[in-house]
């Protein structure tokens, strides 16, 4: 492919995948490695470099052998994945990033300034200290997750029960990754702009940055495009395809401050390409500075606001510079942004299908990021 630019009003990111794959050999052996080792059937590759798109790559099928009763496609780079947690970056975070800059949100105000039950209808009398800079970096003391959606069948019960859950640590003593606090963050948000968390970011964020393929709830005309993410024989009792694999998030209808996000690699690299231009078109450079940052608390702590910064071992692997910036998703989605290189690398699979059982991720992840960063490096 040619480079040239594409969408010049969004992000202006040139592509420039030419002789991609002899320069990621390493990086996509050990995706096609993993692909037979069962890792994950399909995954999706992308890697902005200095301004430039530089490997987009598909790879496998959406599902093992004949798993799917229709056709089991191949992945291409057209293809939409269930991003899980990586909706806590996209979405939630960027849309407090938005709000804090507005005014709207005060980071180190009370979250039960917004959210009034959080105070009132929990035991936990703990829960008036925590504010919204501690749910931003997982210090709240709520759990990392609870199966809610056993107990609580409507969005409205399921919210109560996040709102009054007793806290497993004092506010601010411990850094933990919360689905519950973001959970409770995204209600707060959508409270203060008057507006669902899907609405907002569609309008603010996804439409300014022209990444048209990244929404909550995929339309249904498009679902059997998008690889599944588990043979649910328990809860929901179908296979989970085109809609939110998180059961907590399916019960709060599939926009959840947690996940719900649906994207492919190539508009991840757009919107990691706005984040490495220091959040234009859509952030100021110190709003990204201010939340990309290390929290220097609790002690220890490897969290920013929304973001997690690599801290050894590291699922990004070794080579990503300090001040470099990602997150993970539970259904085997990843995003790691490194300012100093100004690259960003996403990798994006179904490893939770037909269920969540294989470990192999654990080990592909590093790996894939340094043979990657190894390349750009030119070791």
């Amino acid at each position: 492919m040619n480079s040239s630019i594409l969408n010049p009003t969004s992000t202006s990111l040139l592509v420039a995948s030419d002789g991609q794959d002899l320069r990621f050999h390493s990086a996509f052996s050990i995706v096609e490695a993993a692909i037979a080792d069962r890792a994950f059937p399909g995954a999706s590759v992308g890697v902005t470099h200095r301004g430039r798109l530089v490997a987009l790559r598909a790879f496998g099928r959406f599902a093992y052998e004949s798993d799917l009763p229709g056709e089991n496609f191949a992945v291409t780079p057209a293809t939409p994945f269930d991003l899980a947690s990586l909706t806590t970056v996209i979405a939630t975070t960027t849309m407090a990033m938005l709000l804090y800059e507005r005014g709207v949100i005060d980071l180190d105000a009370p979250v039960a300034g917004v959210i009034p039950e959080f105070v009132a209808g929990a035991e936990d009398r703990r829960h008036r200290d925590v504010t919204f800079r501690m749910l931003l970096a997982h210090s709240s003391g709520l759990p990392a997750y609870e199966k809610l959606f056993l107990k609580h069948g409507t969005r409205d019960d399921l919210l109560h029960a996040a709102f009054t859950m007793p806290l497993k640590a004092d506010p601010g003593t411990r850094s933990e990754y919360s689905d519950i606090g973001f959970i409770i963050l995204a209600e707060a948000m959508e409270r203060l702009a008057g507006e669902s968390l899907s609405q907002f970011c569609q309008r603010e964020i996804f439409g300014p940055l022209g990444i048209s393929s990244t929404t909550f709830n995929p339309a249904e005309e498009s679902r059997l495009g998008i690889p599944p993410t588990q043979d649910d024989r328990t809860f929901r009792k179908r296979v989970i395809q085109g809609e939110v694999q998180d059961e907590n998030a399916s019960v709060l209808g599939g926009v959840a401050g947690h996940a719900g996000l649906f994207s492919t690699a190539e508009d991840l690299g757009r919107f990691a390409h706005a984040m490495l231009n220091g959040g234009r078109p859509i952030l100021r450079p110190e709003t990204v500075t201010l939340f990309t940052r290390r929290e220097s608390a609790p002690a220890g702590t490897s969290r920013a606001l929304g973001w997690d910064t690599p801290s050894p071992p590291s699922l990004s692997g070794k080579h990503f510079s300090p001040g470099s910036f990602g997150h993970v998703g539970y259904t085997g989605t990843s995003l790691w942004i490194d300012p100093v290189r100004q690259l960003s690398v996403t990798l994006l699979t179904n490893r939770t299908w037909p269920d969540c059982t294989s470990e192999v991720m654990k080990r592909v992840r590093p790996r894939f990021y340094d043979a990657v960063v190894e390349a750009v490096d030119g070791c």
